[in-house]
């Protein structure tokens, strides 16, 4: 791959400009940066779907390339399509069997050129080859079991599923499709354990070229070989050798000897400045000198390295106004479906209190209904039957997963309501939004932008109840951090659904609610993934007991 003379601007806001790189075939690349500093934006340019100012990206043989985004509720069809069928649509087998099916009859027709046709059913069996024809079903059935998809899961049409189940399922169709490169915007968010370790394993050994876009440090040190940086504050990109852990070494290693070398150069340019100062009215043998002096100094600025300034992190308060009740909330003998004709709930007699000031988590696998449950407690959805019980001094801020509760078609700051602009401005700047930015439609900002927007809603409520889904979903490690830092020392209470271990031992949640069981139990790192682990062997077990 190519890139040539590579220039992308939003308005006055340049991301990258004059860049040139080539990518060689078959790279593992983790490709990092700051929030905001283009990395979704550079895989829309890959794909096609956003032109550049200037310069182009290439490849130099027909390449098919695929995307998994990290929002894929666009990406799925809500229809009554299986997930099985859904599947087997990651390659085109069937059509061309029909195609070919259509060509041999052909074949029997005197009145139709047979060059043609044989040339026609030639290039198909080409195409079917491609697509390993007599071994797609075991390849389709190995990654499905890699990637835990169950028979339930299988039967299911694709407008019951969940958020977390979409994105296994689109993850496992991309992997099924065989694309020469993968595209892989924040991969693991939605991904359980087993799954994410086979997936670790599929693509190390995949035969074509991954990009990785992924704040999962430990994924991008599995699996790349090659990790892009692209430098917000220098609007460039550079291509280190290694993983992660490889360039942020190397990296910390040439910011010093660049810092080194920048000092050198300013104590230079002091003495031949300070040289010039002194003797600029000379003239003879020291005016010469001065003269001499003054070429070197050209020359030097000429050459100077520039020491881009520090990113600036977000910086995140979240204040109570008031005090909540002893129990904030109280669930009892919760239940709801989202499919009235099934007889199974997806929330089943769910019973659960928590007490002011508490951490509590909730975990389980993809689709038993953990966000369905906040949504159920932030009213989003209406239970079937069972009381949710909101203490009457009980304040509710909620981080919806997708960022549901902000309007896309609205700019920022018309995302705020009855705040005063000065005021806005200046708590928009601690959320890394400044000047024009903050007319941005929503529509247009990568998912990380909009977390930190959701994040800003959340910090001015003033709650005593916060309701996190997945907090720490496209934001980068720094970020992750501060955000970790501040609701360790909220003093309210807060319900937490994460996939993030670090995230949630930084937190001091004390008891975790597992779901869909039910069952409470004390929080524990270990326990924990051991109790999801136990979870999944049991429905896998029943699940050849069916069959």
């Amino acid at each position: 791959m190519q890139i040539i003379n590579l220039m992308i601007s939003f308005g006055t806001q340049v991301l990258f400009k004059d860049v040139n790189l080539h990518i060689n075939n078959n790279e593992k690349i983790g490709v990092i940066g700051v929030n905001g500093a283009g990395k979704t934006t550079l895989f829309k340019i890959i794909t096609g779907k956003l032109e550049p100012n200037n310069g182009k990206i290439f490849f130099e043989n027909k390449t098919r390339v695929e995307l998994l985004p990290q929002i894929i509720d666009d990406e799925i069809p809500s229809t009554k399509i299986s997930v099985f069928d859904y599947l087997l649509m990651g390659r085109p087998i069937k059509e061309l069997e029909i195609e070919l099916e259509i060509l041999y009859a052909d074949l029997l027709d005197n009145n139709k050129d047979q060059n043609i046709i044989l040339k026609k059913i030639s290039k198909i069996q080409t195409e079917l080859d491609y697509w390993d024809v007599y071994q797609a079903d075991n390849i389709l059935l190995k990654i499905i079991s890699g990637m835990n998809i169950s028979d339930q899961l299988l039967d299911k049409t694709l407008d019951t599923l969940s958020g977390g189940q979409k994105s296994k399922i689109a993850f496992a169709k991309l992997l099924y499709s065989k694309p020469e490169l993968i595209l892989l915007d924040e991969p693991t968010n939605h991904l359980d354990k087993e799954s994410r370790d086979y997936v670790i394993n599929y693509l190390k050994n995949y035969k074509g070229g991954v990009f990785v876009i992924s704040h999962d440090i430990d994924f991008l040190n599995a699996i790349t070989t090659k990790t892009l940086f692209l430098d917000k504050r220098r609007q460039d990109m550079s291509l280190f050798d290694g993983n992660y852990y490889k360039y942020k070494k190397v990296s910390i290693e040439r910011e010093k000897a660049l810092l080194n070398q920048a000092q050198i150069q300013e104590q230079e340019e002091n003495k031949l400045k300070d040289f010039i100062d002194k003797y600029a009215s000379s003239s003879g043998k020291r005016k010469k000198m001065v003269q001499d002096r003054e070429r070197k100094l050209e020359k030097l600025r000429e050459n100077k390295i520039g020491i881009a300034p520090k990113i600036k992190k977000m910086n995140l308060e979240v204040k109570t106004e008031r005090e909540s009740n002893l129990i904030p909330l109280k669930v009892e003998k919760l239940n709801f479906k989202y499919n009235k004709n099934n007889k199974e709930n997806i929330i089943n007699n769910l019973s659960f209190e928590l007490i002011k000031g508490e951490k509590f988590l909730v975990v389980g696998k993809n689709g038993v209904g953990k966000s369905t449950l906040l949504k159920l407690i932030t009213n989003q959805l209406k239970q079937d039957s069972g009381i949710i019980t909101i203490g009457n001094k009980t304040d509710i801020g909620y981080y919806a997963q997708e960022h549901e509760l902000l309007d896309n078609d609205k700019t920022i700051i018309d995302n705020f309501d009855n705040i005063n602009q000065n005021q806005l401005r200046s708590v928009l700047s601690n959320f890394l939004f400044y000047g024009d930015d903050v007319f941005k439609k929503v529509s247009v900002l990568s998912p990380g932008e909009r977390s930190r927007v959701a994040l800003a809603k959340l910090s001015l409520i003033g709650a005593n109840f916060l309701i996190l889904d997945e907090p720490t979903n496209h934001l980068d490690p720094e970020t992750q951090a501060v955000i970790a830092e501040t609701f360790r020392g909220f003093t309210g209470t807060m319900l937490i659904v994460s996939h993030n271990p670090e995230f949630v031992d930084h937190l001091g949640v004390e008891r975790a609610l597992v779901l869909p069981e039910g069952k409470i139990i004390p929080y524990n790192r270990n326990e924990v993934e051991y109790y999801q682990k136990i979870n999944n062997i049991d429905k896998n077990k029943k699940t050849k007991n069916k069959n």
